[in-house]
């Protein structure tokens, strides 16, 4: 869907009333549509010479025909979806189509892709909070956006948050407090720990208060849509497993279409003032790998499943919420499309960081299992040690809190060679890793 700028200022510091979600029980619809669907029934954008592919609009600015409508673009009354734009910071063509498709994706009215996801994740939380604002967050969330809420937006904005344990709904509950805490803020599954937040319930708990609900789904593309289970924003590294081929830094919001034009506001738009802008060569290729992200989705899902079964029966401390000793398993399953799976991502705690960097090294070097490198969602399996690397910033108490151990091996399961072949390779590291001679 396309979106217009509105010239009216916000009203609050939290979504307009006429945007907020309808009552759970008759807004939700589990399941109605696989993501895979709406993407197929997304409008094709065709070239401008007939091609298959959408063009690739460079331009950093638009003429007009005439001068009088450059003041009617920028009230507002005219944008891009009558085919109006003016500069590439607000709308570009390209970027606005790959938007389409992620509104898509995630069932929302539309989407804005930005130059990382963390631009993506800070852009909204300064829409939705002004000074003195006040936020509710998981305790166990990626390190980048774990500092910006106990450290930057204290320090800067005044802007302060409560971590709790997104599992206890007691806590997150007594957390929120009526007319001060402006949104709630969640993984649908953690990084790293692999914690699962039950989207349903929580949006409940938040809309009862009036609070808006924001959910990170980078971990969970495809086989969890927390739009469709009661989320109002939806944010996303399209980075990692959208990208898949650790070759791009980009993000996305999706979200309400009234959302989107207060972010692009040309007076207090945090899109428009901030201008965390995608390349449109960015936009082009995310846009060609969109189609096939359910596919690659699926085989991630099933060798991760089949890894995990296989490391547990050898006695690893595995963490996986498709396996049904997870604490979170019943949950995800409630919430999940099963044909794609739980997820692409394993956790094997090795209790401490040498023992965990040993069997990296192994896995890379030896036997060449893996990468050791952060990101995830690559084709070739990536693997790092949390608490030293993506949640080094962490302090020791919020890492004990969070439950990442200092041994905890992040996994994020590629698809390259055969099942078998890589599963070889692990066992290979493994038996050298219990062998005392091997350096």
């Amino acid at each position: 869907m396309a979106t217009v700028v509105s010239s009216k200022e916000r009203s609050g510091s939290s979504i307009d009333d006429h945007t907020k979600l309808q009552p759970l029980s008759k807004h939700l619809q589990p399941h109605a549509e696989d993501p895979a669907a709406a993407l197929a029934n997304a409008r094709h954008e065709f070239g401008e010479h007939g091609g298959v592919n959408m063009s690739i609009e460079a331009s950093a600015t638009f003429t007009v025909m005439e001068p009088e409508t450059m003041r009617r673009m920028f009230t507002g009354e005219l944008g891009p979806d009558r085919d109006f734009f003016f500069y590439s910071r607000h709308f570009n063509p390209t970027v606005l189509n790959l938007g389409r498709l992620m509104a898509a994706m995630e069932g929302t009215e539309a989407a804005y892709c930005t130059a990382s996801g963390m631009s993506a994740v800070s852009s909204v939380l300064l829409q939705l909070c002004s000074a003195g604002g006040h936020v509710v967050a998981s305790r166990t969330l990626y390190g980048g956006t774990h500092t910006l809420l106990a450290h930057f937006l204290p320090r800067t904005c005044n802007i302060t948050t409560s971590f709790v344990d997104i599992r206890d709904h007691q806590a997150v509950r007594r957390a929120m407090v009526q007319g001060t805490t402006n949104v709630l803020y969640f993984e649908t599954m953690s990084n790293p720990t692999l914690t699962v937040a039950n989207v349903p319930e929580l949006c409940r708990m938040a809309h009862d208060k009036g609070i808006t609900v924001v959910v990170d789904n980078t971990f969970a593309p495809m086989f969890v849509s927390p739009a469709r289970l009661g989320a109002d924003i939806v944010v996303h590294s399209m980075s990692k497993f959208i990208s898949g081929a650790a070759d791009l830094i980009a993000g996305a919001v999706c979200g309400p279409a009234s959302f989107v034009k207060s972010m692009m506001d040309t007076r207090d738009g945090s899109l428009m003032l901030l201008g965390p802008t995608m390349n449109p060569n960015v936009a082009f290729e995310l846009a060609g790998r969109l189609p096939h992200l359910g596919l690659r989705m699926k085989e991630h899902c099933n060798r991760a499943l089949v890894y995990a079964t296989r490391m547990k029966k050898l006695g690893l401390k595995v963490i996986y919420p498709g396996l049904e000793d997870h604490p979170d398993h019943v949950t995800l399953k409630s919430m999940a499309i099963k044909e794609y799976g739980c997820g692409g991502l394993i956790c094997v705690d090795m209790e401490t960081e040498e023992r965990a960097n040993r069997l990296l090294k192994l896995l890379q070097n030896c036997s060449q299992f893996g990468l050791v490198a952060v990101s995830l969602g690559y084709y070739e399996t990536l693997m790092s040690c949390s608490g030293s690397s993506t949640s080094s910033e962490l302090s020791k108490e919020e890492k004990e809190q969070s439950g990442i151990s200092p041994g905890l091996i992040r996994m994020s399961i590629g698809f390259n060679g055969t099942l078998e072949q890589k599963w070889s390779q692990f066992e290979k590291a493994l038996s050298k890793m219990q062998d005392p001679t091997t350096v």
